[in-house]
């Protein structure tokens, strides 16, 4: 006999692949409950809890992957992307890609063209940092042990953007946080590109407290998706702003620092010296 989970995981596989064949067609959730034999409620409930977002947000996805596909590897217009993907115009188009990439169809196809980056290469307690804004605010920054391959990776997320190699005051106001002067982390604006999903994990690592720890689990919980670990493992990998978005104060349930995108040894003495600058203060 079947148990209720093994139940439970098939008609979450069964809304999964009915959404994925037929995204085109842009299914609402009473239409995909009723495939699996559920109401609307408990399906919208129990999709959330498998897969870590609702329903609606996983067709969202799925339709801005394919329109992303169309833009880019056929050079389709907008319109014709909005019709492919099975959404009403372009505005619906344009509204998903604001909501899960943070930027237009528009910019996402021409790689950020008419975009203007700064950069910089700035010296931290943790070795070179390649800083980078846009008139908004800080879009990356990436330790640079090899300047070259740092820009090179700017590049790839922009690359039709224009890049001037200089200092801004949006830059010099980021690089306060190394000097151990943490009053003006207020004034430090950022200008990011990612998912929804994405923008809200990292919205919660802005929360962490400097010198704080949190787990996987502990951060998949504060975001209200306590099942979604390891989606919100791969999100603060994704994290385009090393330490001002603090995903290296993020580590193991069993208490192991784990990896890190700029290397391990690196995390390890991060954490430490934000330890030892709390430590001064409360001397």
């Amino acid at each position: 006999m079947e148990t209720q989970e093994k139940i439970n995981y098939q008609r979450i596989a069964d809304a999964i692949s009915y959404i994925r064949l037929n995204f085109k067609e842009q299914p609402n959730l009473d239409e995909v409950a009723e495939k699996v034999h559920l109401s609307p409620f408990h399906f919208q409930r129990m999709f959330t809890d498998w897969a870590g977002i609702s329903p609606k947000k996983f067709l969202q996805y799925l339709s801005v992957e394919y329109a992303k596909n169309i833009l880019k590897e056929k050079q389709a217009t907008l319109f014709d992307a909005a019709f492919e993907t099975g959404l009403s115009g372009t505005g619906r188009l344009h509204d998903l890609f604001i909501n899960i990439e943070g930027m237009t169809p528009a910019e996402y196809k021409n790689g950020g063209q008419a975009l203007i980056i700064n950069y910089s290469i700035a010296e931290s307690p943790f070795g070179n940092i390649l800083v980078a804004s846009t008139p908004k605010g800080i879009c990356h920054l990436a330790f640079a042990d090899d300047k070259e391959k740092a820009f090179h990776e700017l590049q790839a997320q922009f690359p039709n953007a224009q890049y001037h190699q200089m200092v801004d005051h949006i830059q010099q106001e980021a690089m306060f946080i190394f000097q151990k002067d943490w009053s003006k982390l207020s004034n430090i604006k950022l200008h990011l590109k990612g998912t929804a999903f994405q923008l809200k994990v990292w919205d919660a690592l802005l929360k962490i407290p400097m010198g704080g720890l949190e787990t996987y689990g502990s951060l998949a919980k504060e975001i209200h998706l306590p099942n979604a670990s390891r989606a919100v493992g791969s999100a603060v990998a994704d994290n385009p702003v090393a330490f001002l978005i603090p995903c290296h104060r993020v580590i193991r349930s069993t208490g192991e620092f784990g990896q890190y995108h700029w290397g391990s040894t690196r995390k390890t003495a991060m954490i430490g010296w934000e330890a030892a600058q709390i430590h001064k203060m409360a001397v």
